[in-house]
């Protein structure tokens, strides 16, 4: 980088912003495999050519669609419904620990939770 700043008569800085925006035109041909780094992607597409991916499911995208369907019928719910889904599947808290924050027993909060997914439930399986 040092030769290469001295020789166009730059800055070792300016050097190395060249090197990186040129490492992004690198195009990379379609049947070479795929090595990404990402381990649930890797797993769907180890080795894999592009074209070879192409019409492959993306569990990702399914989970992307569910939680869009669950949108219109969140807003139906009570704040204390949209309370306790967020303490039990937002921040990952125990029945128990949901009844200690909100001052009800972990039964009662169990009923909430086992009433409130069955009403999502029964919403999303109307619409297929």
């Amino acid at each position: 980088v040092r030769d290469l700043a001295e020789h166009l008569g730059l800055t070792e800085a300016e050097v190395d912003e060249g090197m990186v925006a040129a490492a992004g035109y690198r195009a990379g041909s379609l049947d070479t495999p795929n090595t990404d780094s990402d381990a649930e992607h890797a797993a769907l597409s180890s080795g894999r050519t592009h074209p070879e991916q192409i019409g492959v499911d993306d569990p990702g995208m399914q989970l992307m669609e569910d939680i869009r369907a669950l949108v219109p019928h969140m807003a139906e719910l009570d704040d204390r419904e949209r309370t306790i889904l967020e303490l039990r599947f937002g921040q990952e808290l125990t029945q128990a620990r949901i009844g200690a924050e909100l001052g009800i027993s972990q039964m009662h909060v169990s009923r909430i939770l086992t009433r409130t997914l069955t009403k999502l439930r029964t919403h999303l399986l109307a619409e297929d």
